[in-house]
């Protein structure tokens, strides 16, 4: 990757590795804008849904509403049939279709860090790209989880593990591909033992 060049790196990472953090730290580093929720926030708007429910919705398996052409394209501001109440109208192939058309304007418009959103595999051909994956042992990740959402063990695990089925079906439907496979990034890190301004110097340091 060239950072003279217009450029993209996107970060996939499991729930708790503090990725996310890596990913802001970096592009604050690299003075280019970070994303992240704001692909989510974006989505919220033209659905009028929450995270939770997009997250949910994307995690599903089944196809279950057909009718694509009540669903404007995001070009021509993307919005449901305003009769339509239900948040089970919106299929995850709309949803990862809006995703991707999200991805790839912002990469086409600047340089920057985008953590998450299936973005190593919707910007794979780009031509300036260097894909991350960000992992963590279950110890650090749980102590992690915990923490930032005051819950107990128990329940970390829970949503972990409900995270890291939703994320895996996710990529394996549109991608093809498991979210776990190393050929489908430049970068592998595990973050035991380092502090997230540690691995963003190291990602620094690689990109030269």
């Amino acid at each position: 990757m060239n950072k003279n060049e217009k450029f993209v790196i996107t970060i996939n990472r499991e729930l708790g590795s503090g990725g996310r953090t890596v990913g802001r730290i970096l592009a604050e580093k690299l003075g280019v804008p970070f994303y992240d929720k704001a692909l989510i926030h974006a989505l919220e708007e033209k659905y009028n849904l929450t995270s939770e429910e997009i997250e949910r919705l994307k995690g599903r398996s089944n196809n279950w509403w057909t009718d694509f052409e009540r669903v404007v394209s995001l070009g021509h501001g993307m919005c449901l049939d305003t009769q339509s109440s239900d948040v089970d109208t919106v299929t995850t192939s709309v949803l990862f279709k809006a995703e991707k058309e999200i991805l790839e304007g912002i990469a086409q418009a600047e340089s920057c860090v985008i953590a998450g959103r299936l973005a190593f595999f919707v910007l794979k051909a780009h031509p300036n790209h260097l894909s991350i994956f960000i992992h963590a042992p279950m110890k650090n990740r749980l102590e992690r989880v915990m923490r930032k959402k005051n819950i107990s063990e128990k329940e970390a695990a829970k949503l972990i593990e409900k995270v890291d089925n939703m994320r895996k079906e996710y990529v394996k439907r549109f991608a093809q591909t498991s979210r776990y496979d190393s050929r489908n990034y430049d970068l592998v890190i595990n973050m035991d033992g380092k502090t997230e301004e540690e691995v963003a110097q190291h990602i620094l340091n690689f990109i030269g």
